[in-house]
């Protein structure tokens, strides 16, 4: 089995002394990991379960950039999957109900086939 690229003893033994600091402790460790003042509303547990997280972050890689671009959106109030187009794949069936008559759609490798017409959009 390959050993992981970080050393887990290491991160929890990181963790441990992280958790036995003192209030005043972390927010200088905070200051001079992050290069600012907590948040006044942190409370020592939150602020060592984010430095920890920050710790963990760090040794295993960081986020991939496509995850912290979708959290940062979300963060900022985007609506999830707002900036993605929809990907039918052919053989999916579109199904509408309208004034009484069922319309099919089906989806086709070059557009759309309705009433056995193919169509480049819908």
């Amino acid at each position: 089995m390959p050993r992981p690229l970080f050393d887990r003893e290491a991160i929890e033994a990181e963790i441990d002394r992280v958790r036995a600091l003192g209030l005043d402790e972390l927010r200088t460790l905070w200051r001079v990991t992050f290069r600012s003042s907590p948040p006044p509303a942190f409370t020592k547990d939150l602020m060592a379960r984010f430095i920890c997280w920050h710790i963990q972050e760090q040794a295993q890689g960081g986020l991939e950039p496509k995850t912290a671009k979708l959290l940062d959106g979300l963060a900022r109030g985007a609506k999830p999957g707002a900036d993605r187009p929809r990907r039918l794949k052919p053989g999916t069936a579109l199904l509408r109900e309208y004034q009484g008559e069922r319309h099919t759609v089906t989806v086709v490798a070059n557009g759309y086939l309705w009433r056995e017409t193919t169509y480049a959009s819908l």
